[in-house]
């Protein structure tokens, strides 16, 4: 792992090196792009076995180090991830805010191509933003905490990869979550460890069960999920507020910090939200998830069903 970061940290450097040289030489010479068409041939003949100086690759170097050339914290994020995802974030994304929040978590959770894109498309750094947040963190964590905390939180969690639509069943849901743990893990950022589902905790004689318990390598505490396939309802954030009591008091272990619950709704109310949490003394927030979209009326009869499908595979 030390080796291929080193490996990708040369690669990227070296890349940028042959941008810089392009962008000098085109303010110095007036290279134009004949040039680099000839310098793409000529780096190809000298390194035979290396596909990457084509000249598109060379003008992909050109904009990579115009990008990124004044940017200091910019360059150094690009280094440690691989070239590929770097082309991506540079084609997609503009903005040096949102750049850096995907240079950072390909970096640190090993997106890869199709997951970095997938991020893009279902717009995760949207959803990172304190825009239509619901929590109560600012009066239930400490302030040290607060900041990490609510970058943590999304608005909105796309499970679309679930394959699922609305009006799904509870177990249903979380069933699929635990099929696919690490897609969820991914769509929940990064620094998630996963823990279990209808995880026991006990208080005297009484046992309870907590749909999904993760934990936070960064904050260093429990985060606990809810799933409700409904409207968001006050009570449950009573509950879960009570399960996090629960969980602070056998679970926890000195060093760790109060653990967080989030409850994951199928929609909700901000206003009937706020007033929830403002009784509610540990930290809760609450935020949607997105489902596959039903097919319009119109179209289904144009795309086969399961029946027909399955008739096709064993004619």
């Amino acid at each position: 792992m030390v080796l291929q970061k080193k490996i990708t940290n040369s690669h990227i450097t070296h890349y940028l090196n042959i941008g810089k040289i392009i962008v000098e030489k085109q303010e110095e010479l007036d290279w134009g792009k004949a040039v680099v068409e000839k310098l793409s041939v000529d780096l190809q003949k000298e390194y035979l076995d290396n596909t990457g100086y084509s000249s598109r690759n060379l003008w992909d170097m050109r904009r990579f180090y115009v990008r990124y050339s004044k940017n200091e914290k910019l360059r150094q994020l690009v280094a440690e991830i691989p070239w590929g995802q770097n082309l991506l974030i540079l084609t997609k994304i503009g903005n040096d805010k949102e750049a850096e929040f995907y240079l950072k978590a390909t970096a640190e959770f090993g997106w890869s191509r199709a997951v970095l894109l997938n991020q893009i498309k279902s717009q995760s750094y949207k959803h990172t933003l304190s825009e239509d947040k619901a929590h109560n963190f600012e009066k239930a964590l400490p302030e040290y905490l607060l900041e990490q905390a609510e970058e943590t939180l999304k608005s909105n969690y796309n499970l679309g990869f679930l394959g699922l639509q609305k009006g799904v069943k509870e177990r249903e849901l979380e069933d699929k979550m635990i099929e696919r743990i690490r897609d969820v893990i991914m769509e929940f950022g990064t620094g998630f460890a996963f823990l279990g589902n209808q995880y026991k905790i006990s208080l005297g004689k009484k046992d309870y069960y907590l749909d999904l318990l993760f934990y936070h390598r960064k904050l260093q505490c429990l985060f606990a999920i809810e799933l409700k396939t409904g409207e968001f309802k006050p009570e449950y954030a009573g509950k879960l507020n009570f399960y996090l009591e629960v969980l602070d008091s056998v679970e926890k272990t000195e060093h760790e910090n109060p653990s967080i619950g989030i409850l994951l709704c199928a929609e909700k109310d901000s206003l009937e939200v706020e007033y929830a949490l403002r009784i509610s003394k540990k930290p809760i927030g609450v935020a949607e998830y997105i489902l596959t979209k039903d097919l319009p009326e119109e179209l289904q009869n144009y795309l086969p069903n399961e029946k027909d499908i399955l008739n096709r595979i064993t004619e």
